[in-house]
């Protein structure tokens, strides 16, 4: 056979043996996808079903965009994304440092720190809101005794404190995958490396800076845009822990989806939500991998 014969016949079998992920890829998202917009594109209130389901086009999304709510919402998601991701990344780098170099109890050490990421999150929302208790909360009780609140101080009724718990329920869960991320990146650095930059007269510091930051990149630009991505779609956690309040002061826009969806039964508005929400994922994921994920698709020098 010749050579463009055999390069087609491999062709044919590449795309056959994608051929079922395509297909499955299709089903559970192209299509949803597809129809939420659809859906986005017409007027359909449940509480007024003698409406009918006109064609409205893009309205819903001008709404959106003039909504209050919504814009407080995507204040609320950005604000939260922006303050626990990059703690997560401090933490996780910390404990991916303290994980790579311990000798002795290092299975276990490993172990205790990845505890809080298999526990579920709705468990964990349930255990930072008892925590957080104005009564009977054990943080609640410590931050009073060090005078840093007041006795019985009510953190889900203070529109700034309320999020105080949020975010400190997302990095004591998150942080362990971030470590796990960043040990990966850390265990794959050649030793011999620190060996030369210690000959050449580099301390600790310097060899942190040098050494371990530069080629630690990639794995950190991996951590840092999925724990961006699940912030900008965060739900279940301050679902269960404050249900978006007090009020909206706490609401992201996935819980502004889902109130309009679901409690509101705004089919159309939510929809055109859903439809936002995943235009700023996927335009933020494409903007920060071309910006500052350029290492992971180049070639190394």
């Amino acid at each position: 056979m010749s050579a463009p014969t055999i390069e087609k016949a491999e062709a044919r079998l590449a795309w056959a043996l994608m051929l079922p992920a395509i297909i499955v890829i299709v089903a559970i998202a192209v299509v949803p996808l597809g129809w939420t917009f659809w859906e986005s594109l017409h007027f359909d209130d449940l509480r007024m079903p003698w409406l009918g389901r006109p064609l409205v086009g893009p309205a819903n999304y001008f709404e959106a965009v003039t909504d209050t709510r919504f814009r407080q919402a995507i204040a609320h998601t950005v604000l939260f994304t922006a303050v626990s991701v990059p703690l997560q990344l401090l933490l996780g780098l910390i404990l991916a440092l303290a994980m790579s170099r311990a000798v002795r109890g290092r299975g276990l050490l490993r172990v205790s720190v990845l505890l809080p990421w298999s526990i579920p999150t709705v468990v964990v929302a349930l255990l930072w809101r008892f925590m957080f208790d104005s009564q009977s909360g054990i943080m609640t009780a410590l931050l009073a005794d060090a005078a840093v609140v007041p006795n019985g101080f009510a953190w889900f009724v203070d529109p700034r404190a309320a999020w105080v718990p949020v975010i400190l329920a997302d990095v004591w869960k998150m942080t362990p995958f971030v470590a796990l991320l960043l040990l990966a990146g850390l265990e794959g650095i050649d030793r011999s490396l620190y060996e030369a930059a210690s000959l050449d007269g580099a301390g600790a510091w310097q060899q942190f800076t040098a050494v371990t930051l530069p080629l630690l990149r990639p794995a950190m630009t991996v951590a840092v845009l999925f724990r961006a991505l699940d912030g900008l779609r965060v739900f279940d956690l301050i679902f269960v822990l404050t249900a978006g309040g007090p009020g909206t002061a706490t609401e992201p826009i996935s819980l502004y989806t889902f109130n309009s969806l679901l409690q509101n039964l705004r089919f159309g508005f939510g929809s055109a939500l859903a439809i936002i929400t995943f235009g700023m994922t996927f335009a933020f994921a494409l903007a920060y991998i071309r910006l500052l994920g350029r290492d992971l698709t180049e070639p190394a020098k």
